[in-house]
């Protein structure tokens, strides 16, 4: 324990002595990752500390526990006893959590893809309904979340749709949601009243930094284009969009939102970086297949991770066999209770 805290002390301080240096202003991403790095640091030791004085409690509770006597006073001891391990356990298992998840996948931010499946129109208006439950949903946690990347349609749908959050913690909450969404519900564009089945097609994968991983330039081809719009014709006379291609993997990233090629070109190679660091996590734990494609899948109907329905207000999450009811409340981001029983579910497992 004291080994710990005199390591955790030293680390500390010598990230202080470099946030005090003028030098590390010059570069921000140098700051950003000791800064974060520092307040992790510094609530592991906090975590640490408390550890100590509750094991110098419990260790002069346990001499005052074999002096006692009385019936009393050793119910009273022992009770406090049994309150001071318990706290210990929690402490412990969050001291285990955080060193777990960090400088992993799960303590990242996140890019988030969302992408029309089966249902044409109706499709591309379901993928607009989950843009806007996950932004409402960061929106509403605090956390500081962009469009990168959108292509939308006339009946104000989204053929694609590419979000950032950028949140210490937030690839772990929203992990789970990867994977084919299928609505059920009467379409806007429905004349006759019949019931449509729609997919859309979400992936998360863990924000990257660019200090994760080298991307050598000459691994790269970039094209550049004029933006498009509706229906595809040109909305710029300027050729502003930026396709950036991945040749040894041969990934293609495009982005046309911003005004500016640099614009562009910086969010491109955002998603970029997050997809490729996608592949090289899948690598390491030696799975087969590319993580991202078996997040989207086909987007046929038949695979499925989550249901929303409609007509009878309910939403089932097949892997959790689970319905939620009042789904245009969830739809407007509060999404917690879903969150939720994901996470107890890993916490049972």
């Amino acid at each position: 324990m004291d080994n710990n805290l005199s390591q955790l002390k030293d680390q500390l301080k010598s990230l202080e002595e470099q946030l005090q240096s003028s030098d590390i202003y010059a570069d921000q991403e140098k700051l950003k990752e000791i800064s974060q790095k520092y307040n992790q640091l510094k609530e592991t030791y906090r975590l640490f500390d408390q550890l100590r004085e509750i094991n110098e409690k419990i260790f002069e509770i346990e001499k005052l526990l074999n002096k006692e006597s009385q019936p009393e006073m050793l119910s009273l001891i022992k009770e406090e006893l049994e309150q001071l391990k318990e706290k210990k356990t929690s402490i412990e298992s969050e001291i285990n959590k955080k060193e777990k998840s960090s400088n992993t996948p799960e303590s990242r931010g996140v890019i988030l893809e969302i992408r029309a499946g089966t249902g044409g129109d109706e499709a591309a208006i379901f993928a607009g309904d989950l843009l806007r439950m996950y932004s409402r949903f960061a929106e509403k946690k605090g956390w500081k979340v962009g469009l990168i990347s959108s292509h939308k349609t006339e009946l104000d749908g989204f053929k694609e749709a590419i979000l950032e959050i950028r949140d210490s913690g937030a690839y772990q909450i929203l992990k789970n949601e990867s994977g084919v969404h299928r609505v059920q519900r009467i379409p806007k564009t429905e004349k006759s009243g019949r019931l449509h089945t729609s997919t859309a097609s979400v992936a998360v994968l863990p924000q990257a930094e660019p200090a994760d991983l080298k991307i050598d330039l000459k691994d790269l081809k970039i094209d550049t284009f004029c933006a498009s719009g509706h229906g595809g014709q040109n909305v710029q006379k300027t050729s502003s969009a930026v396709r950036i291609t991945h040749l040894p993997t041969n990934l293609v990233v495009a982005c046309q939102d911003e005004r500016s090629q640099g614009q562009n070109k910086e969010k491109a190679m955002i998603i970029l970086r997050s997809r490729l660091l996608a592949l090289n996590e899948e690598k390491k734990h030696k799975d087969l297949g590319d993580q991202r494609r078996e997040q989207i899948g086909t987007a046929e109907r038949s695979e499925k991770v989550r249901t929303y329905n409609f007509p009878q207000d309910r939403i089932t999450d097949h892997r959790l066999n689970k319905s939620f009811f009042n789904m245009l409340n969830i739809l407007d981001g509060n999404m917690d209770a879903i969150v939720e029983s994901f996470e107890e579910q890993e916490n049972a497992e």
